[in-house]
């Protein structure tokens, strides 16, 4: 087990301070740049909602794991003993580790990847929102609309592969936090827009809600405008003839019951 990780201690090909940028601003900046040309606010509002969410919540946790289950990172023999020279506990046999304690720390969470998990979390949820504008499922064949889509997902699986090279983590820790970054996004994708191969997948859920409770209040708006059309006629029609015998006063009494009554109903004899 020493031997898997005893590798060196290099520096980060993507230091840590630059996943947000990837991860968050990245996506952001091609957000905004469809609403200058949409000006969709429902679209703008809830893309940066849901990228927010996806890699907020994968931040969590990734780090809620990495505490649980401490797994020593490749470079951790370099980590405990930056001298290279081995100490042991003479009488318990454990390692006494002579390094820095932050660093001791920071080598006990190589499960699961943090770099690869936000990336993912980001690019991936980029990748379900292009999807859905470019309308990648159209069933027309365009290779194009694919490699549009599958370059962010490219891009995240290239600091996985650099995690992995850095000796920062094993295989099986960048695998599980593509997984995780991945299975956020699409949850917090789905969760306010519609699948990309629907035929409303263009636009977020509350855009198509809003348009229905339009119509449904443009409806309701409408009958009742005819109601009291047909309520202000009978009143008009009773206000130009006043009773002034007996048989106009019952004349009147049917047309306030029935306001459907022809003009030929209203002759007095």
């Amino acid at each position: 087990m020493m031997t898997d990780l005893s590798y060196p201690l290099k520096d980060n090909t993507l230091p840590f301070w630059a996943v947000p940028i990837v991860a968050i601003l990245l996506p952001i900046v091609l957000i905004l740049v469809y609403y200058f040309f949409r000006k969709d606010v429902y679209d703008f509002h809830h893309a940066i909602l849901g990228l927010l969410f996806s890699v907020l919540i994968t931040a969590v946790i990734t780090d809620a794991i990495k505490d649980g289950v401490g797994r020593p990172r490749p470079d951790f023999f370099w980590r405990c003993f930056p001298d290279g020279k081995g100490e042991f506990d003479p009488v318990t046999t454990d390692v006494r580790c002579t390094g820095d304690k932050a660093v001791i720390r920071e080598g006990h969470k190589s499960f699961p990847s943090g770099h690869t998990s936000w990336s993912f979390a980001g690019l991936g949820f980029l990748a379900w929102y292009l999807s859905g504008k470019i309308k990648v499922f159209d069933r027309r064949g365009h290779v194009a609309k694919l490699c549009i889509v599958f370059f962010p997902l490219l891009v995240a699986s290239m600091i996985a592969v650099s995690r992995v090279d850095d000796y920062r983590h094993h295989w099986q820790d960048v695998c599980a936090g593509g997984l995780i970054g991945l299975t956020i996004a699409s949850f917090c994708y789905l969760q306010f827009f519609p699948p990309p191969y629907d035929k409303d997948g263009w636009g977020p859920r509350e855009y198509f809600q809003a348009l229905v409770d339009s119509n449904t209040s443009s409806n309701s708006s409408n009958n009742n405008d005819n109601i009291c059309a047909q309520q202000t006629g009978v009143q008009i029609v009773s206000l130009c003839i006043p009773p002034q015998h007996d048989g106009d006063a019952r004349v009147i009494n049917r047309l306030n019951s029935n306001p459907t009554l022809d003009e030929s109903q209203l002759t007095v004899h």
